[in-house]
């Protein structure tokens, strides 16, 4: 039956109120074109009895299938019309024991509370926290579990794109967000006690790692939790088996890179790549000590020395000096230009490597002619020529002597 409520009130009851709604089968429906007033509690359902005990209780519900059907009549089309249900229990045998909303007009349920939740499942104080287990949220989503409390994030496919899942989540040992769909990954942590501002994106899409002031598209500032031989950054490939581009920078002009020991004014280095890659002690382009080309031609303005040390050696034998010589004497010198020097005019004297390498048999192939093995090569058929001097001045000592005597 359906009680309206108009403009007159009318005292009833309880007994009487049980009439008119019907609580025997054989009583009529009855309506009533007037307020009804109850003071006192209400039960209403076949099975309430006439010794119901109501306590606090001031509106009750008592038989099976409990529902309040909300049913809006309004026919304009410009006035709201859904109807809603407050629903107790699934009505069929094994169903769910819950208390919901249901949305009757669309037959779907958008909130269910299910029998046996705990204390305070879901809790919203009056400045409106809500509270996930807890009932004095301090922000306005506060989740509280006994064992890693956690936000899931599943896109389920129902509009047509990959069902992907995330977790973000939390426990003593560290904040994660979790990659559910491919085999729970944990892609991101941070571990209790991080450094403040151990990343910081600014406002300009700039980054800082121990700092919030990135000046810089990524600043870094280690704290004193790196020890001595461990790195700020440390890039390990554990993919790939062959080469790997670990660290790529590119720009419209020359590429810098800027090193500075602040103890020293002394020990400033950079690296640039423009027209070749140069070594400068300062952060003036102009000043560089070292320039390799991209064609292979190496300059520097210094001493160049190469390792020679005999303790780095091994299969040590003296060579013979006269054959060296002979060899030289026989190794083909041309004047020639590298093929990329061509427009530059450039000129060099020296022999081909193919024929040192046959001649000598030195270095790793014959492509290629260290400098130390052209200085080796040099210094023996020097000492050979130094034998030959030697003897020639003995003998012309020797002759100018016996032209003395005479």
């Amino acid at each position: 039956m359906k009680i309206s409520k108009k403009s007159i009130s009318t005292t009833m009851t309880v007994s009487a109120l049980a009439l008119v709604m019907g609580a025997g089968a054989s009583h009529a429906q009855q309506v009533f074109t007037q307020d009804v007033i109850v003071q006192g509690s209400l039960c209403t359902g076949g099975d309430c009895t006439t010794s119901e005990s109501f306590g606090f209780d001031t509106f009750r519900l008592k038989e099976n299938n409990l529902r309040i059907h909300f049913d809006d009549t309004s026919a304009s089309a410009s006035f709201p019309a859904n109807d809603w249900r407050l629903v107790a229990n699934d009505s069929g045998n094994g169903g769910i024991d819950y208390f919901a909303i249901e949305d009757s007009t669309a037959g779907r349920i958008p909130f269910r509370v299910e029998a046996g939740a705990r204390a305070n499942a879901l809790y919203m104080e009056s400045d409106g926290d809500v509270g996930i287990g807890t009932s004095e949220p301090v922000v306005d989503l506060h989740v509280v579990d006994g064992n890693s409390p956690a936000l899931r994030l599943d896109q389920d496919g129902s509009d047509g794109f990959n069902p992907q899942v995330y977790d973000i989540a939390a426990n003593e040992t560290n904040f994660f967000i979790r990659d559910v769909t491919n085999s729970s990954r944990l892609f991101f942590r941070a571990k209790p006690g991080a450094p403040q501002n151990s990343m910081f994106i600014a406002e300009d899409g700039s980054i800082g790692f121990g700092t919030e002031n990135p000046d810089a598209g990524l600043k870094m500032v280690m704290g004193s939790g790196i020890g001595a031989g461990e790195a700020g950054i440390h890039m390990i490939d554990e993919q790939n088996s062959g080469a790997m581009q670990m660290l790529r920078m590119e720009n419209d002009g020359a590429v810098q890179l800027f090193m500075n020991n602040t103890t020293r004014t002394d020990a400033q280095w950079m690296l640039s790549a423009g027209r070749g890659l140069r070594f400068i002690p300062s952060e003036t382009a102009s000043a560089y000590m070292m320039e390799l080309s991209n064609t292979g031609d190496l300059e520097i303005k210094g001493a160049l020395t190469q390792s020679s040390d005999r303790n780095a050696k091994t299969d040590i034998v003296p060579v013979d000096a006269n054959d060296i010589l002979a060899k030289v004497r026989a190794l083909p010198v041309s004047a020639w230009t590298y093929k990329h020097e061509v427009d530059e005019g450039v000129r060099h004297i020296g022999p081909m490597a193919q024929d040192f390498y046959a001649a000598f048999g030195t270095g790793r192939d014959e492509t290629g002619i260290s400098s130390l093995d052209g200085t080796g090569v040099a210094l023996a058929a020097i000492q050979a020529l130094s034998a030959e001097n030697a003897a020639l001045k003995a003998r012309l000592d020797a002759l100018e002597a016996e032209t003395l005597s005479e």
